[in-house]
């Protein structure tokens, strides 16, 4: 699986689109499409919603492609294993049931 930018940058590719059109519902400019694009910048979190449409994408799916990309990225960043992730899973758990028993969900 590709990493978020390059998942981007492929299925603007395969719609035939340029940069500028591919930003243009979402309204993002060609230059910041291709910071996107190349890691300068980050895709906008509040317009994931909009781009799974575009797509005809399910927004879960996207939305977890997109936030494990930045998981990742943290991971790479402070040099961490693999096993990170095992951990973080385990605690999502851990975080999922405790807010479980006391009433409310915090995600």
């Amino acid at each position: 699986m590709a990493i978020f930018r390059e998942f981007l940058k492929t299925e603007r590719k395969k719609r035939g689109l340029n940069q500028s059109e591919f930003g243009q519902p979402f309204g993002i400019i060609m230059t910041d499409i291709s910071k996107i694009e190349t890691g300068k910048k980050k895709f906008p979190f509040g317009s994931l919603e909009a781009l799974a449409k575009f797509l005809d994408m399910d927004y879960l799916e996207l939305k977890n492609l997109y936030v494990a990309d930045k998981l990742v990225e943290e991971a790479h960043k402070y040099q961490c294993s693999d096993a990170v992730f095992s951990v973080a899973e385990s605690q999502s758990k851990y975080l999922k049931n405790k807010n479980a028993k006391q009433g409310i969900i915090k995600f």
